[in-house]
């Protein structure tokens, strides 16, 4: 591999020859080799990086058009839009466990956009990653812009979206199955009546809330921390730069950000974020819900529920032919704990500001995108290759109706509660219909009994 020379305030460092970064990001690189590969700085920071590293340029060149020029401005951009579009993606080889600031992140976005504006520009050297591409910022407010940007376009763009196609398809099944009436069940056992379009309701309602609830995260999110540099005084950043990046940011992203009125809260509390990933464990608990209850309804096809359909996609089993799992459900529950297990770590990190700054930031980042990258592919996944192809049972969902013991409550008003019960233990112990004990005990005669019990009406 061929190499080249660059320099930092530290010395000099060989760097790779077909890299852009520089000096600062080749350090970290050989400083920290932890999951080299597969635990490196998600691409959602790195393309949040691109708009605010050309929104910062843009701020920059109307407050200060001495120092950042129309030339330096116009090759910062070029670049940027480069990362913003991933055909950079090569050049950020930095891994999540690094400084907790994610300071190198940082420097190494600097190193890039510095070395490959210049390049676009035909000027070697044109744009320094310091003076130049970080101008008016510092890695305490960069990294905390960058993350709230990237949360808050992956739940935009990626899982309010996938919540919509899910809950349309609940939608439909809901429209289909409603003139079928099942028995109910709470505690894993039977209760009364309840329609098939009622239970998938339930379901659609659930996704349609969490998803209220991620909107409303996304105004918390909307703060920007852009403007502090080093510890939320702003140093060295020009009056009305914490305004006006926000605005460019905005008018890049097409999503509405403002900047954070306490720079001091910005940098150092991360409330947002777990405020936003609590939604996120909400969707999650509610999927892994949905998930199983899919999948008992589907238990069998003989020895379980059977009541509903679903499609089978590929062989259960190495052993037992013909075998078919859920296993569109188990994909959503695993997820659904992986959910749970960030949530966890994001409220660690969000909990470890020390004065000034949060030093667990790249962990809390990468634990919030993956949360919502899992949670919106695999809501996508369920809806394709199981929820879309859901159908019910309805010979097997009348059977199991009209053998539940509850709906001796509709007997309730003309025989009251605890007579009620004994025709139901009655029909247990003796294994006879609710009609045939009703008629032993005496409490009803057959004609009246026929005149009051409609299962199908108690939903």
């Amino acid at each position: 591999m061929n190499y080249r020379t660059e320099h930092d305030s530290m010395g000099e460092v060989a760097v790779p020859a077909d890299r852009y970064w520089g000096a600062q990001t080749e350090r970290s690189r050989n400083n920290f080799k932890i999951g080299a590969g597969r635990e490196t700085m998600p691409p959602e920071i790195i393309r949040a990086f691109g708009y605010l590293k050309k929104a910062a340029a843009l701020a920059n060149a109307e407050l200060r058009p001495e120092k950042m020029t129309s030339e330096k401005c116009a090759a910062i951009a070029g670049a940027a839009d480069e990362v913003i579009s991933g055909a950079l993606a090569g050049h950020f080889p930095l891994v999540i466990f690094q400084t907790g600031s994610g300071t190198q992140s940082n420097m190494n976005a600097n190193e890039v956009i510095a070395r490959r504006g210049s390049e676009i520009a035909g000027k070697p050297g044109l744009l320094h990653p310091n003076d130049d591409v970080n101008m008016s910022q510092s890695s305490n407010d960069t990294f905390p812009t960058a993350m709230h940007v990237a949360a808050t376009l992956i739940l935009r763009e990626r899982v309010i979206p996938a919540i919509d196609v899910l809950s349309a398809t609940l939608r439909r099944l809901e429209k289909e199955n409603e003139d079928v009436v099942k028995s109910g069940r709470t505690h894993l056992q039977d209760a009364t009546p309840i329609r098939f379009s009622q239970e998938i309701s339930g379901w659609r309602a659930a996704l349609e809330r969490d998803r209220e609830m991620i909107v409303l995260a996304l105004d918390p999110l909307s703060h920007l921390a852009l403007g502090g540099t080093a510890v939320g005084t702003g140093l060295n950043a020009p009056r009305g730069f914490d305004v006006l990046a926000a605005e460019k940011i905005t008018k890049l992203t097409g999503c509405p950000f403002r900047t954070a009125e306490n720079k001091f809260q910005a940098l150092t509390s991360k409330d947002e974020l777990v405020f936003a990933h609590g939604a996120l464990k909400a969707l999650a608990a509610d999927l892994w819900k949905m998930a199983n209850d899919v999948r008992m309804l589907a238990s069998g096809p003989r020895c379980g529920l059977g009541e509903i359909t679903i499609p089978a996609n590929e062989p259960g089993s190495s052993i037992m032919p013909g075998k078919v799992n859920p296993t569109q459900c188990e994909s959503v529950t695993m997820v659904a704990v992986q959910v749970m297990g960030n949530d966890a770590a994001i409220g660690l990190a969000a909990s470890q500001g020390n004065f000034q700054l949060n030093v667990f930031m790249p962990v809390l980042a990468d634990n919030f995108l993956r949360s919502a990258r899992l949670l919106a592919d695999s809501m996508l996944s369920f809806n394709e290759h199981c929820v879309s192809g859901i159908t019910a049972n309805r010979e097997k969902m009348h059977e199991n109706l009209h053998r539940s013991l509850m709906l001796v409550t509709a007997l309730n008003p003309y025989i009251g509660y605890e007579n009620a019960a004994k025709v139901a233990h009655l029909a247990f112990e003796e294994n006879l219909s609710l009609r045939d004990a009703c008629l032993k005990l005496g409490f009803l005669s057959a004609e009246r009994f026929d005149e009051v019990f409609h299962p199908e009406n108690m939903a």
